[in-house]
């Protein structure tokens, strides 16, 4: 982080150490929950360290799997490749792998576990619309979630919600499918298996609240810091009106095959009301867009 010219947010790093503690503890819980049921000591330690070094070192993978995007050498994209070049030669940081989705949604993303092991990917779609400014600007805010190191925080965090689902699907079966047995101690298991059902579905929505909080602040921390190693807060305002403008032309079944990429997307591909924000991956248009207006006047009163 010392050797990038991309500015740091003390605030970003409170909440991603803040949320790195609660992961601990959703993660202590949920191997309790698994020894209470009576899954193996040593079953549980090797699920839950595979789940997050599967999330951890596979992120990348899954993500570009998921979006049917590639990595691109600069012969193959050399207009992308020029602009992620020329940013972080600007930002002092390690050039990540560049990935291109053939998807018509318009939208950018950025995953991996470090600077060093962090690809930046852009859709089809994003490059047909936007001019090399406009993209210039996405990409200088996708490079800040790289500089940031919040995609590592924001990747472990889904991976503890995927594992706390996963043992409530796990506890509601074995309630139905078990009746009223009970364990060698007398216990009832149907009892015990609801009762770890409903800590699993618990840990699930904190976990999921934990990283819809953490999502919408990096937006914000991302957005500040792209327009400030750009000098261009209204292009990459211009950028955010133009992609948001243009997502409610594409039909809605597309936007559902990749809604799941929301968290790390550059715009939601389906963005819900004022009712559903506290569930939002993304802070409102209209609030990313006056911070980037304020950020304009400070930087044209200097």
């Amino acid at each position: 982080m010392s050797a990038t010219r991309i500015e740091s947010d003390r605030g970003l790093n409170l909440r991603m150490f803040l949320t790195g503690l609660a992961l601990v503890l959703l993660y202590a819980i949920v191997i309790t929950v698994l020894v209470r049921l009576g899954v193996s000591t040593v079953l549980v330690i090797a699920i839950a360290a595979g789940a997050l070094v599967a999330q951890f070192y596979f992120s990348d993978k899954i993500a570009m799997f998921s979006m049917r995007a590639h990595e691109v050498t600069p012969a193959d994209e050399p207009r992308l490749h020029a602009i992620v070049d020329r940013l972080c030669l600007m930002a002092n940081m390690p050039k990540p792998r560049v990935g291109v989705s053939e998807l018509d949604v318009p939208n950018a993303f950025a995953t991996g576990r470090s600077p060093k092991a962090a690809v930046v990917c852009t859709t089809r779609g994003l490059m047909n619309r936007l001019n090399d400014e406009e993209l210039e600007a996405v990409l200088a805010h996708e490079l800040s979630h790289v500089a940031h190191r919040d995609v590592a925080v924001m990747t472990i965090a889904s991976g503890v919600g995927m594992l706390a689902g996963l043992i409530s699907r796990m506890a509601m079966w074995g309630a139905m499918l078990n009746g009223g047995q009970r364990s060698r101690d007398g216990e009832n298991l149907v009892l015990l298996e609801m009762l770890t059902w409903l800590v699993s579905m618990v840990v699930y929505v904190i976990a999921y609240l934990l990283t819809m909080a953490l999502s919408r602040y990096r937006e914000l921390a991302a957005d500040r810091s792209g327009a400030i190693l750009i000098g261009k807060p209204s292009v990459l305002a211009s950028a955010l009106v133009h992609i948001t403008g243009d997502m409610g032309r594409i039909p809605r079944t597309d936007l559902r095959q990749v809604e799941g990429m929301n968290a790390f997307f550059f715009t939601p591909a389906l963005a819900g009301g004022t009712a559903a924000s506290l569930f939002s991956t993304h802070p409102s248009l209209e609030r990313r867009l006056d911070q980037l207006n304020r950020l304009e006047r400070e930087m044209n009163q200097h």
